[in-house]
């Protein structure tokens, strides 16, 4: 559990230059904590988790505007493959049985195929798997926190459905009220990913701060989530900086973290999540369909409220919006 040493500052510095360009959300299992797999809910500070295999899934209607923008491909088939790769909760996770897709992106992927009038089937799958998978229409879509890009763009289209946010968390009771720009961080202990994005915006802080006179920030790597959790409860960190949503999960499932503050993942820019789907195909229009009105009749709403998202919402999912520019 120990703390890796410190870098350097020609590495941290080559750390920065290689991760500006980067999507803010990569393989997003790589650093978020998952759900526990002992007991088919969770509860603490008020929220409880369902995390069975047995969900109950939102009744949608299907809405003949947005059916009728689907593929006629997919609408003979009147099947919809989702991947994503369920190695985040609340985002995409697996149940109690180790086996069944559960989250905020599966409520989603079902919602969406539903209100189009087809048949959802949602697969696990390794994060290097998807693109191929899409590019070759094995799968018509993947939900598993694909930030849109320009890079991207040039080989999928997208519907965006969350915003892509990152997050400072505090112990509960710490006396850190808010995080909004580079000074609040100014001499306090961070813990964060090494090689993030989220890194990459510390450092930039961090040298914002010193060319202001300002303490410098301490920042703090850990080998495991626990190990950085053990961190902060006894003190030996001030705050952690990583993906939003599994950081909120995490707050919400035991109450002992509190969130003081959130900031784009692709800070300055900003970037947003979205249903990806083959280029040119047509499905993303369709789903993009879906998801707007999934917003107006509040499915949406209540799909991120259960599994503590809502601080993530937007108000209209757009089409192939700009993306974070290519490196």
């Amino acid at each position: 559990m120990a703390i890796t040493k410190a870098k350097p500052a020609a590495a941290v510095a080559l750390t920065l230059t290689a991760l500006l360009g980067v999507a803010a959300c990569a393989d997003p299992g790589a650093t978020a904590a998952t759900a526990p797999t002992s007991e088919s809910s969770a509860a603490a500070a008020g929220k409880t988790f369902n995390l069975s295999p047995e969900q109950d899934r939102f009744q949608v209607s299907v809405d003949a505007e947005a059916a009728a923008l689907v593929p006629e491909a997919i609408k003979a088939d009147g099947k919809l493959t989702v991947v994503s790769t369920g190695g985040t909760a609340p985002l995409s996770t697996f149940a109690t049985d180790n086996t069944t897709l559960i989250g905020s992106e599966v409520d989603i992927a079902y919602a969406v195929g539903e209100t189009l009038g087809l048949q959802v089937e949602v697969l696990p799958v390794a994060w290097a798997d998807w693109p191929l998978g899409i590019e070759s229409a094995k799968y018509e879509a993947v939900l598993s926190n694909v930030t849109v890009t320009e890079a991207r763009k040039e080989k999928f289209d997208f519907a965006t459905y969350r915003n892509d946010l990152l997050g400072f968390y505090a112990k509960s009771g710490s006396d850190i009220g808010e995080v909004k720009e580079a000074k609040d961080v100014a001499g306090k202990r961070v813990i964060v990913g090494s090689g993030t994005n989220q890194e990459a915006i510390l450092v930039r802080w961090d040298e914002e701060n010193k060319k202001n006179g300002l303490k410098p920030v301490e920042f703090q790597y850990y080998d495991d989530d626990s190990a950085s959790t053990l961190a902060l409860q006894s003190g030996r960190a001030d705050l952690t900086f990583a993906p939003n949503a599994g950081s909120a999960y995490k707050a919400a499932l035991d109450g002992k973290s509190k969130q003081v503050g959130t900031l784009n993942g692709g800070w300055p820019l900003t970037a947003q999540i979205a249903f990806t789907t083959k280029k040119d195909n047509g499905l993303a229009v369709a789903a993009q369909a879906a998801l707007n009105e999934l917003i107006e009749n509040g499915t949406y709403a209540r799909i991120l409220d259960r599994w503590g998202l809502s601080s993530e919402a937007i108000q209209k999912s757009e089409l192939n919006p700009a993306g974070l520019p290519k490196k």
